[in-house]
């Protein structure tokens, strides 16, 4: 059994900027519960992708905290448990980051365990599965959310040594339902990307490091919903990503927290401006 991969709660705050995703649901003081009684996206935080989202209407961010513990494995399988919890914080904004603000008040909790199969077909492709079901708490109104998700996706590894690309094909599924009006919503998505590096590398002490880029596309089969307090809903049905990141050639750590992956990407659908920084495999 490998060793658990997961970061403690006191590395939050040094790798705050490195595990953000965002979502756009309005505190109390925004929103009439009356007119719009649940606004639970912050339901999705664990999927729709790690960043700080921008919209006219709101700036808003959740940290990511990865627990995950690989229970089996094989030459041809590996058996994960996930327990991934996401931290929401209202109102950060690009501003903050630059400047070491940390999110003093949580909005948002969901915490979304799940077990994930990866099927090791070859040397180049791998199909993996996963199933989620979690729980989530919005402060700002003492709703509750159940959650669900499922997905597939295939990565392969095609036949180029220099530049070692991997193209990244996924299904997958996400709802939930509130506990406020009984109200659901769901969304589904294909995502299809490649991963290649540059055909450069350099040694840094132990490590082997090389620069790697991709692109990425996310096709919406029923429109992904961004609600925003200040202006109109953004409805999203494809967005696009472009990024680079500096692949290790073993994961780097401090503490509990590793990984061998660095880097940053731009994602848009031309309303949405959503920027990444990336401390994993990127899609």
């Amino acid at each position: 059994m490998k060793a658990c991969r997961f970061i403690h709660p006191k590395s939050v705050a040094t790798i705050l900027a490195a595990l953000f995703v965002s979502f756009f649901t309005p505190s109390q003081s925004y929103a009439d519960e009356s007119k719009n009684p649940d606004l639970s996206h912050y339901a999705f935080a664990n999927y729709i992708g790690s960043g700080i989202y921008r919209t006219s209407g709101q700036n808003a961010a959740v940290v990511n905290i990865p627990f995950a513990f690989d229970i089996e494995q094989s030459d041809d399988h590996i058996l994960t448990l996930r327990l991934p919890i996401s931290l929401g914080f209202f109102d950060y904004s690009f501003s903050d980051l630059p400047e070491g603000d940390i999110p003093d008040n949580v909005g948002t909790m969901t915490i979304t365990p799940g077990i994930e199969y990866k099927w090791l077909y070859d040397e180049q492709l791998t199909f993996e599965s996963y199933l989620d079901l979690g729980y989530g708490h919005n402060f700002s109104n003492s709703s509750n959310v159940g959650i669900v998700s499922t997905g597939i996706s295939a990565l392969y590894e095609l036949a180029q040594p220099k530049y070692t690309p991997i193209w990244v094909n996924r299904v997958y599924y996400a709802g939930y339902k509130s506990s406020i009006n009984d109200s659901s919503e769901s969304y589904s998505v294909l995502q299809s990307g490649i991963d290649f590096g540059v055909g450069q590398q350099w040694d840094w002490g132990d490590y082997t490091i090389e620069p790697r880029l991709f692109v990425a596309g996310r096709w919406y089969f029923n429109k992904l919903k961004f609600i925003t307090p200040l202006e109109d809903d953004i409805h999203t049905s494809s967005t696009y990503e472009v990024g680079a990141t500096l692949a290790l050639s073993k994961p780097l750590g401090w503490g509990w927290f590793s990984t061998d992956r660095f880097g940053v990407s731009y994602q848009t659908d031309g309303e949405l401006q959503v920027w990444r920084l990336i401390f994993e495999f990127p899609m």
